[in-house]
């Protein structure tokens, strides 16, 4: 186990049942923190708990629906209970959908903001005080979806952009408190977020359209966001096309709209005419 700024750091990892997350929680393990598993799957939350109790590091995992503000609540109860502190709150858990706005029923936007906008903001209230004592961090995983509007893709863009305004908004508002919050945006990144995307009548996508095999890793993600963490990054986009829609959006918005049109177009099975 590393010798690290993050031994004995206790940190929340939401959405580590799988990609990205259980990436996150292994990677923390590594560094030697004690961290908290939340997801819905308790079967999953139980097998990864296995791994890192293996690596020498301590876990509780705790089965959470973001999306229920009951949930987030107990699973801050839960950490403070066991570890007496929270240092690090990793916002990942999220769903995704594919459909076009006049065709979605308006109960997968819903659900889409009770899982990722929603899903943050219970996390964020319960666990705040805890992490601002500690002056510790905060972060949101996020898309290019939070930076400029994705066809196919309402109510995910909509929930990215409004948690990229919530935790800005918190980062000024504890200025004085030092704390940290960053965003990140990684690209296309291997996991099982498009199979599960909702489509119009909220069934799930079931297949990705992509190839995930020339994405990102999910561990590669993880890596990011400790050294994130450890620099005290604000925001981390972590793709060229990510960083030029960013600087794009404001110089040629007209452009990015197209290009964007193009991508999503292009995909299979595509809703886009």
């Amino acid at each position: 186990m590393k010798h690290s700024i993050f031994r004995d750091k206790v940190v929340i990892v939401t959405g580590a049942s799988s990609g990205i997350g259980k990436a996150t929680a292994m990677e923390f393990a590594r560094h030697g923190s004690k961290v908290v598993l939340a997801a819905r799957s308790a079967e999953r939350l139980a097998e990864i708990a296995r791994e890192i109790t293996a690596m020498g590091a301590e876990v509780l995992p705790c089965v959470t629906d973001v999306g229920k503000e009951e949930d987030c609540r107990r699973l801050v109860e839960k950490t403070v209970e066991r570890f007496g502190t929270i240092h690090i709150l990793i916002n990942n858990a999220g769903i995704s959908m594919r459909a076009l706005f006049d065709d979605v029923d308006i109960s997968v936007l819903k659900r889409l903001m009770d899982v990722n906008f929603w899903g943050t903001v219970y996390c964020t209230k319960y666990a705040l005080p805890y992490i601002v004592k500690n002056r510790g961090s905060i972060v949101g995983v996020s898309s290019t979806a939070g930076f400029h509007g994705l066809p196919g893709r309402t109510g995910y863009s909509a929930s990215k952009f409004a948690i990229h305004g919530f935790l800005e908004t918190i980062r000024i508002e504890n200025l004085k408190e030092k704390l940290h919050v960053m965003i990140i945006a990684p690209g296309f990144t291997t996991s099982e977020v498009r199979k599960h995307a909702l489509l119009a009548d909220g069934t799930e996508q079931g297949n990705s359209p992509r190839e995930e095999k020339k994405m990102m890793s999910p561990e590669f993600v993880a890596r990011w966001i400790l050294k994130g963490i450890r620099k005290k990054k604000r925001n981390k986009i972590m793709t060229w096309t990510g960083r030029f829609t960013a600087l794009l959006q404001r110089i040629i918005p007209a452009v990015v709209d197209y290009a964007y049109y193009l991508e999503m177009k292009r995909e299979p099975n595509s809703p886009l005419k």
